[in-house]
């Protein structure tokens, strides 16, 4: 395999909170919705948008316990 041409960049540096608070208020807002439209649409998708709401919540408590969330290297 030929050496690579060039260095690989740095890695980005993401603020992992603000990115999943954003996705997780997108998932609240399509909740919003989906309870407005009432019994218009199936139920899976409540359900969907309730996952989208608690799991990241469940990822970020993983993350403070690893101790991976307010770094700042």
């Amino acid at each position: 395999m030929p050496a690579p041409l060039k260095q690989a960049p740095p890695p980005l540096r993401v603020d992992t909170v603000r990115v999943v608070l954003a996705g997780t208020a997108l998932w609240a807002l399509a909740l919003v919705v989906l309870l407005l439209l009432g019994d218009r649409v199936d139920r899976v998708w409540t359900w969907t948008c309730v996952a989208g709401i608690l799991l990241p919540g469940v990822g970020l408590g993983i993350m403070r316990a690893q101790g991976q969330l307010g770094r700042r290297d």
